[in-house]
């Protein structure tokens, strides 16, 4: 027999055996994996009982898993990474950084976000452009440890509108706040910074400003707050909420305290609401009453005598989704001494011709109303209006205590187009008109063409 035949029978002969013999191998190997299963389960149980027995000296990250050639998916946006602390709370952290470039035929106050078009003259008429970052956001969401009756979390978050220098911005707080909630009675208390009670919607603008002064009442404050909540039908629901906050009043004239600090109570904010579905059914409609009162203290000697003003308002607020792709949204307020909660044109108190003992509120009302439309699942459509009206009878002699001429009225109208690229990854346009009417001085005018690009993570 030639070498290469006997090479070939040797090899399947050789197979052969390996292939008759195979089922002992393999019972072999199928023994010793179990067993050594068996051995790492009972190492790994020995372990956690040591770790639990050992309190935590660092946080441990859990990123989570990402595949570096994965494309990012536009409908399934990657997990944000979370940090479990030692005692138990998890963080997660959030935040965009942005840039708003912005140009305006005439100047409107205060630049880098828009509150209304500056009075004629000294040379404020002419166009001028602005590019900044300090609508960059950065924060912190936390939650845990839970009960089985009480879910905490929390949240800080700061952006970089607090002033400074426009490459050199300071941070600014604009939420620090926990939430205790008990779901079975759904019922929760809020500890902290947050958004107001009142005017708890938010136009579809895309100006950090949020139509503030030309209609959009309520910013943020420390406040106490408590929410409860009712079922009123299958997909009905009630919501009721108080809060006592912090009244931030103007610098007194006789000491220079914070008259809202020398008040003796907080302000009181309240809100009823009631969602559901109304036009189309897995969209709930939402239409609330809210309003506020509290009190500011101003001194009219050195001897301690006082006058109390308030401020107060009354809100209306509505959210309707008209379709799938279509939503309205607005709000109405009247009130009076609003600076305080972006009312009134950023005027509250008349303190009247350098008379320190007679002054008064100013009353204002107003709102506003905008449609979007989402073009496709990154794509959005936005056309909005808003108006302030200060009452003209209560701005009598202001001009004479400031350095402006008093506002009697602010209105603007804006247009925008929001993509979102990539989910991380958004671009907008928007282009409006502002509008503001000055007691004895010419009606200003500006155009003001906005874009902005945002990294989100």
């Amino acid at each position: 027999m030639k070498k290469g035949k006997q090479l070939h029978y040797s090899l399947l002969l050789a197979g052969s055996m390996l292939a008759v013999s195979s089922p002992v191998f393999a019972g072999d190997a199928k023994e010793t994996v179990e067993m050594r299963i068996t051995r790492l389960e009972k190492e790994l149980a020995e372990l956690k009982a040591l770790v639990r027995e050992k309190p935590a000296v660092a946080p441990v990250v859990s990123p989570a898993p990402v595949t570096a050639a994965a494309p990012v998916s536009k409908s399934e946006p990657q997990s944000p990474t979370t940090v479990s602390l030692g005692s138990g709370v998890k963080a997660q952290l959030y935040g965009f950084a942005r840039l708003d470039a912005l140009w305006e035929s005439g100047q409107v106050y205060p630049g880098n976000i828009a509150l209304w078009a500056q009075p004629q003259g000294l040379g404020r008429n002419d166009g001028e452009w602005n590019l900044t970052a300090g609508a960059t956001r950065l924060g912190f969401n936390f939650s845990g440890p839970d009960t089985e009756k009480l879910k905490l979390t929390g949240n800080i978050e700061i952006d970089f509108t607090g002033g400074g220098t426009e490459n050199n911005q300071n941070p600014r707080m604009r939420h620090a706040w926990l939430k205790a909630y008990w779901p079975a009675s759904d019922f929760s208390i809020i500890a902290g910074q947050t958004w107001d009670v009142i005017g708890s919607l938010i136009p579809f603008t895309d100006d950090p400003a949020i139509m503030w002064d030309a209609g959009n009442i309520g910013g943020r404050h420390p406040q106490l707050r408590l929410t409860k909540g009712f079922a009123t039908g299958e997909k009905s629901r009630l919501e009721m909420a108080v809060a006592a906050s912090r009244t931030i009043g103007e610098k007194d004239i006789i000491s220079g305290f914070d008259t809202g600090r020398d008040a003796d109570m907080p302000t009181i904010q309240g809100r009823i609401a009631l969602s559901g579905p109304v036009i189309v059914d897995n969209k709930p409609a939402t239409v609330a009453v809210s309003g506020h009162y509290g009190q500011e203290q101003w001194d009219t000697n050195t001897s301690n005598a006082n006058k109390t003003l308030d401020t107060w308002s009354c809100n209306l607020e509505l959210s309707l989704p008209l379709s799938q792709q279509l939503i309205f949204a607005g709000e109405y307020f009247t009130g009076s001494n609003l600076d305080d909660f972006y009312g009134g044109i950023g005027q509250g108190v008349n303190t009247g011709l350098d008379n320190k003992s007679n002054f008064w509120n100013i009353r204002s009302h107003g709102g506003w109303a905008a449609l979007r439309y989402s073009v496709n699942p990154t794509t959005t459509v936005s056309l909005g209006a808003g108006i302030d009206d200060p009452d003209d009878n209560d701005l009598a002699g202001y001009a004479a205590a400031v350095t402006t001429k008093p506002r009697t009225l602010n209105r603007t109208i804006f247009a925008n187009v929001i993509n979102q690229v990539t989910p991380n990854f958004i671009i907008g346009f928007q282009l409006g008109e502002w509008i503001t009417d000055y007691m004895g001085a010419p009606r200003s005018e500006a155009l003001r063409a906005q874009s902005s690009m945002t990294y989100k993570f």
